[in-house]
């Protein structure tokens, strides 16, 4: 039935389901670590001086540059799910475009595409 299930996903929430469930494996086996590493993560996307909004995109420029592509998929979504606009994900992809070049370009151009289209997200 799962395997049913996967076939009718979008490659990005394939893509996202499979982080999860790696991330559950991993939590199975490595709780404590897990636990930290969470709490880290999640601190690090509090609200502060910066809001989420700000850090979702700063998130998606450098797995752009380091060319993630689960966390760009990952952070694409923080994104929307952030509220940003097409418009705010793009000039975040130009200026990471302009640092890591044409590597930071490709993966811009076709997997943040793709997560906006599969995602079916209306441009804000």
């Amino acid at each position: 039935m799962e395997q049913h299930n996967n076939q009718q996903m979008s490659s990005v929430q394939q893509a996202l389901h499979d982080y999860k469930a790696g991330l559950g494996h991993f939590t199975e086996q490595m709780p404590d670590i897990a636990r930290k590493y969470n709490a880290f993560t999640e601190a690090c996307f509090e609200a502060g001086e910066l809001t989420q909004k700000e850090k979702q995109l700063i998130a998606l420029g450098i797995a752009l540059y380091s060319q993630d592509e689960y966390c760009i998929i990952y952070h694409t979504k923080g994104c929307l799910d952030q509220g940003c606009s097409q418009q705010e994900i793009l000039e975040a992809v130009a200026v990471t475009g302009a640092f890591g070049g044409g590597g930071a370009m490709s993966q811009a151009v076709t997997l943040v595409e793709q997560c906006m289209t599969e995602l079916d997200i209306q441009p804000h």
